[in-house]
C-alpha cells in the first residue's frame, strides 16, 4: 500500500474571501476586542483635532491593534507592524491597513487615558454580565518586571562618590597641564579643553545621580525613623513594667542619615531600580508591577499600578486605592507578608475601610499534622494589643485561614499568565509614567483575554453583546 500525503500546492492562485468579516470565525477574540474598542468615545484618545497633515488611523482601531497584540505576546512596535501584513487576525483588526512602527509607538506612549477608559469599560461589561460583583474581596500582590535598561548602566552611591573625586583630580591635572608651556602633549586627536569638558560633564552627571539617590533615600529614612521611634517607645514602656516583662535583646538602631553605599542610579532609566527577582537569588534593573485581583471567581484585575520601590512594605494602601471604585467596593483585602506594615494596614482599615488579611511573616509550604487537626479559634487578643498580634490572631481563625487561602489561586496565577502565557517579561517604555501606562495596557489585555474566556462560548456571544450595550 502506497503512502498518501495531503496535497500542498503553493503555485495555484488562491483568493482570500472578499469580505473581512469572513476572515475569522465568529467567536474570535479579535472580534471581541474590536467590538469593545469601537464603543469608546473619541474624546478618550489623543487626536490631531486640527486635521492637518496626513490622514490619521482611527484611534479605536489602534487601541484594538495594541490590545490584541499584547494579549497574544507581541509587544515590539516593529513586530506589531509586521503582523499587519502576516497575521490574518491583525489584518482584520487594522482593516488591511498598515500603521508603521513609529505611529504604533507614539500611540502607545501618548494614550494612557484611553487605556484607563478601556480598562473601566471592560470591568463595566464584566459587572453587567454578573462576572464581577460590586462588593467582595481583593487579592493584592506585586511582581518584578525588567526595565528597558541594563543594570550595567548603573552606578552605586559609594562608587559615584569615588568617581567624582577622581574626575575632580583629573580636571585639576589637565588644567595644570594647560598652563605649563613645556608639558607633555596628549595623543594625536585629543585636546586638553575637550578632555576637561568631558570630565566635567561626567562629574555633573554623577553628582545628579547621587542627589537622586539621596532624595529617594530620604523618603525611606523618614518612614524607617518613624518605625524606629515607635519601637523605642514600646521598649521604654516595657522597661517601666515589672522585671519579667522588660524588653529582651538589643535596642534597634536608628536609620543612617546618608544612603547605604550600594544604593544605585541607572543612567538609561533613572526611575527604575535594582531589585531582587525570581527566587531572590539574582538582581535585575526593574520596576515593581502591582495588581489587585478579584477573589470572587472572575480573576479579573480590578486595579493596577507600578512602584519604583524594591519591596512591598509601602505598597498596600496605594495598590488598594488603585482599584476601580465603580467595579468593586472591597470588603476585605488579602496580601502576603511582604505587604505587612502596621502603618499601611491601619491606613487601609481606617474610617470603615476593608478588613486586611496579611501574613505577618513567612510560613513554610505544606501543612503539618497539627494544621490538619480540627481546633477551636483561640480567644481574641485583649484591648491594647499591637496590630501585629491582632493580625496573627485574625489569620489563625477558621475564617482567616479560609479567606487567606484564596490568595494563592487568585492573584498569583494572574502574574503567571501575564509572564508565561502572554510572555510579558520586560517593559518597552522608559520612565515611571510611561511604564505605568504600559502596565495598564498589559492588564487591559489580560482582562480582555479573561472576559473573552468567561463570556464567549455556546450561547455566550449574544449575552456578551447585551452587556456591551448596557455598559
Amino acid at each position: 500500500m502506497s503512502t498518501r500525503f495531503v496535497s500542498v500546492d503553493r503555485q495555484s492562485p488562491i483568493l482570500m474571501p472578499p469580505s473581512l468579516q469572513e476572515w475569522l470565525p465568529e467567536a474570535h477574540i479579535a472580534r471581541f476586542i474590536v467590538e469593545i474598542a469601537e464603543g469608546l468615545p473619541l474624546s478618550a484618545f489623543k487626536v490631531n483635532w486640527k486635521g492637518t497633515g496626513s490622514a490619521q488611523f482611527p484611534p479605536s482601531m489602534m487601541l484594538a491593534l495594541l490590545v490584541y497584540c499584547y494579549a497574544t505576546g507581541r509587544f515590539s512596535s516593529r513586530i506589531i507592524e509586521d503582523a499587519t501584513y502576516t497575521d490574518v487576525a491583525v489584518r482584520f483588526i487594522s482593516g488591511d491597513t498598515h500603521p508603521d512602527h513609529d505611529t504604533i509607538c507614539a500611540f502607545r506612549r501618548e494614550n494612557r487615558h484611553a487605556f484607563r477608559q478601556a480598562f473601566v469599560k471592560v470591568l463595566a461589561i464584566a459587572g453587567q454580565s454578573g462576572l464581577v460583583r460590586k462588593v467582595g474581596g481583593i487579592s493584592v500582590d506585586g511582581t518584578k518586571i525588567k526595565a528597558n535598561a541594563s543594570k550595567h548602566a548603573a552606578v552605586s552611591y559609594e562608587r559615584a562618590g569615588q568617581l567624582i573625586e577622581r574626575l575632580a583630580l583629573e580636571v585639576e591635572q589637565l588644567e595644570r597641564k594647560a598652563e605649563e608651556a613645556d608639558s607633555v602633549p596628549l595623543d594625536d586627536g585629543l585636546s586638553i579643553g575637550e578632555e576637561i569638558v568631558r570630565r566635567q560633564d561626567r562629574k555633573a552627571s554623577l553628582e545628579r545621580a547621587r542627589q537622586v539617590i539621596e532624595e529617594r533615600y530620604e523618603q525611606e529614612r523618614r518612614t524607617a525613623q518613624q518605625e524606629y521611634e515607635k519601637k523605642m517607645a514600646e521598649r521604654e514602656a516595657k522597661r517601666k513594667q515589672p522585671k519579667g516583662k522588660r524588653p529582651r535583646g538589643k535596642d534597634p538602631k536608628p536609620p543612617p542619615e546618608t544612603p547605604p553605599g550600594n544604593r544605585q542610579h541607572n543612567f538609561t532609566d533613572p526611575q527604575s531600580s535594582i531589585m531582587k527577582a525570581g527566587n531572590g537569588k539574582h538582581f535585575e534593573q526593574a520596576y515593581n508591577a502591582q495588581a489587585g485581583v478579584d477573589t470572587e471567581g472572575s480573576m479579573m484585575i480590578l486595579g493596577c499600578r507600578v512602584s519604583v520601590n524594591p519591596n512591598d512594605k509601602e505598597e498596600l494602601e496605594p495598590t488598594v486605592s488603585s482599584v476601580e471604585s465603580s467595579a468593586r467596593t472591597p470588603s476585605y483585602i488579602l496580601a502576603d507578608s511582604g505587604f505587612f506594615s502596621e502603618q499601611q494596614v491601619a491606613a487601609v482599615q481606617g474610617n470603615g475601610g476593608p478588613t486586611v488579611y496579611a501574613a505577618t511573616g513567612k510560613k513554610k509550604h505544606g501543612r503539618t499534622v497539627a494544621d490538619l487537626e480540627k481546633r477551636e479559634d483561640s480567644p481574641a487578643p485583649p484591648e491594647g494589643t499591637s496590630l501585629t498580634e491582632r493580625m496573627r490572631h485574625r489569620l489563625s481563625t477558621r475564617e482567616g485561614r479560609e479567606k487567606y487561602k484564596a490568595r494563592k489561586y487568585t492573584v498569583e496565577p494572574v502574574f503567571g499568565i501575564i509572564k508565561q502565557a502572554m510572555n510579558f517579561r520586560q517593559f518597552h517604555l522608559r520612565g515611571h509614567p510611561k511604564v505605568e501606562s504600559e502596565w495598564q495596557l498589559v492588564c487591559l489585555a489580560y482582562n480582555f483575554r479573561r472576559l473573552f474566556t468567561l463570556t464567549v462560548g455556546p450561547g455566550g456571544r449574544g449575552f456578551f453583546r447585551k452587556a456591551v450595550a448596557r455598559a
